[in-house]
């Protein structure tokens, strides 16, 4: 993963494996959208093959992580099958350690200002605030007072109508997922919407 790229467009689209996924296809409708940093969340058998899938589809277009890695074992699947970043739910700290001796980016998740701190000082590239909609875009500037040097990426309740307000409360970078990653949407292939909602997430926080 390319920290520098991921900064100049701080947004994460995460994506939920259900059955077969036609990879190649939303690969190419979240390129046509902009984004450029997608998660394959790995709490589904598929994920592994979507993974590989996604990343030969993308042929270095996309930066493509892995997400719900909740020990070594899922997270050394994740990058044998070509993950280059780490997300996860909670700061775990053997996954921590595993990506800070490897020089692996890594995005703990963590709610309380303990919780966010811990997870920074793991050596988190920053660290995920979820759920963030449970408190909105002001709980950022509420931690980002003690700790203006953690980035914090909000994650859960990001939409376009606040996606900039996240923004301007402090936080480093935002994810989405199944509010705009439906399943109806996948299953019959509705490609073109999803790209067009995408689009218009990151037009919102210019």
């Amino acid at each position: 993963m390319d920290i520098v790229r991921f900064k100049k467009r701080p947004i994460l689209g995460i994506l939920r494996c259900s059955g077969y996924l036609p990879a190649e296809e939303i690969v190419e409708a979240i390129i046509s959208s902009g984004l450029e940093t997608i998660e394959i969340a790995m709490n589904s058998e598929a994920a592994p093959s979507v993974i590989e899938r996604s990343v030969k589809a993308a042929k270095g277009r996309l930066m493509i992580g892995a997400g719900t890695v909740l020990d070594t074992d899922i997270l050394k699947l994740a990058l044998d099958s070509g993950a280059t970043f780490i997300v996860s739910p909670a700061l775990i700290g053997d996954v921590a350690e595993y990506c800070v001796k490897r020089s692996v980016p890594f995005f703990p998740g963590a709610l309380t200002p303990k919780e966010i701190f811990d997870a920074w000082r793991s050596g988190a590239t920053m660290v995920k605030v979820f759920p963030a909609g449970v408190f909105g875009p002001s709980y950022m500037k509420e931690i980002k007072a003690p700790f203006n040097n953690i980035e914090l990426l909000a994650c859960g309740g990001v939409t376009q109508e606040n996606i900039k307000e996240y923004f301007a409360c402090g936080a480093s970078a935002v994810a989405f997922g199944g509010s705009i990653f439906k399943k109806n949407l996948i299953d019959g292939k509705d490609f073109l919407t999803i790209e067009r909602s995408i689009r218009a997430l990151i037009a919102g926080i210019r």
